[in-house]
């Protein structure tokens, strides 16, 4: 039976301590929005699931203009809730498996197309890199044993792929959808995540590194 899986960006977030009064995915990163750049690196994706929220319209247009067969789903309480209800109402209606891609992620191309070719589920980690990290923890068998905001020799920026049934809605984040099924395999990536302006500062020297030869 094939692998039945749909990619979820989430996009509903103000991205109130970036400070630039843009939601994240429209911020431009070395002449494209952060959500072009997304997007091409699932050009070859069959079913990409974008969620909205603040600026809705303003993502949605941006998204069309590259991309025509993409499916836009509401969180329209995106004041009270976190990616954790993005993640959830993104994957509803997908296919079996829900690969999370967070709306201020950028992920090395190589790697990108590594995870897109793991089935199952798994949950993604890299180098600390960004301000306001949410550490993981591992066993000696390269699982993810827990998530801590003070704590661990990596940090938790997503991606992750689960099977949609065991998500719910709730109001919290990505990694609350996935603590009740830890351990889970853990797989080291290359990432780049945008929380704060610095963050952001980081991502325009990042992206010209990791994205060498694949400008578009």
């Amino acid at each position: 039976m094939p692998f039945a899986r749909s990619v979820i960006i989430s996009c509903a977030g103000i991205g109130s301590r970036l400070g630039l009064g843009t939601t994240k995915a429209l911020i431009e990163i070395n002449g494209k929005t952060l959500i072009r750049w997304q997007l091409e690196q699932f050009c070859d994706v069959e079913d990409v699931r974008v969620v909205v929220g603040f600026q809705a319209q303003d993502v949605i247009d941006e998204v069309l203009s590259y991309r025509k067969d993409v499916i836009f789903v509401y969180n329209h309480n995106y004041f009270e809730t976190k990616t954790g209800a993005s993640y959830y109402l993104g994957a509803r209606h997908g296919n079996e498996y829900a690969f999370e891609y967070d709306g201020d992620l950028l992920v090395h191309p190589d790697d990108i197309k590594m995870l897109l070719e793991t089935e199952g589920e798994w949950i993604a980690y890299s180098d600390k890199m960004s301000d306001d990290a949410v550490y993981v923890r591992l066993n000696g068998r390269g699982e993810v044993t827990a998530f801590s905001k003070e704590l661990g020799g990596f940090e938790w920026t997503g991606p992750c792929c689960i099977q949609k049934n065991k998500l719910k809605y709730l109001s919290g984040n990505v990694y609350n959808q996935l603590e009740p099924y830890l351990p889970m395999r853990g797989i080291k990536i290359r990432a780049c995540d945008i929380d704060t302006y610095d963050d952001y500062q980081r991502a325009l020297v990042w992206t010209k590194e990791n994205f060498a030869g694949t400008w578009k």
